[in-house]
């Protein structure tokens, strides 16, 4: 364990459409320490981590929110208390089925996601 910076958490591919695109990513960036590419293109994409996903303003749009992805933290419950605290509602409360535990949000602008973890192969295997 090191006494540095938190570490970003990481996500596969995956979109957040919102009409408010600081709010989302003032929420974001508190919450998984997530970086944010600067703003491009008519929806003014932005790139996350450099990952094969990104934030979209969705005003020219008519500013429709939608997102549906999973972040894989280290601590599901810690991650689970910082969210609600950040503003989340809980969509599906946390969950432990045998071989991972996750949970569902609903972010303030009502984007929803999913925190998850593998459990231990000893906690698997009970």
């Amino acid at each position: 364990m090191t006494n540095g910076p938190a570490s970003p958490k990481p996500v596969d591919y995956f979109e957040i459409g919102t009409p408010d695109p600081a709010a989302a990513q003032a929420f974001y960036g508190a919450l998984f320490d997530w970086q944010f590419g600067e703003a491009s293109g008519p929806a003014q994409y932005r790139a996350i981590n450099g990952t094969g996903g990104g934030l979209w303003d969705t005003t020219s749009m008519g500013g429709p929110t939608w997102a549906v992805f999973y972040v894989h933290v280290d601590d599901v419950q810690a991650a689970f208390d910082q969210a609600v605290q950040l503003g989340a509602s809980v969509a599906l409360p946390l969950i432990n089925n045998g071989a991972i535990e996750f949970a569902h949000l609903v972010d303030p602008a009502g984007n929803r996601f999913a925190i998850w973890n593998e459990l231990p192969a000893e906690a698997a295997a009970e």
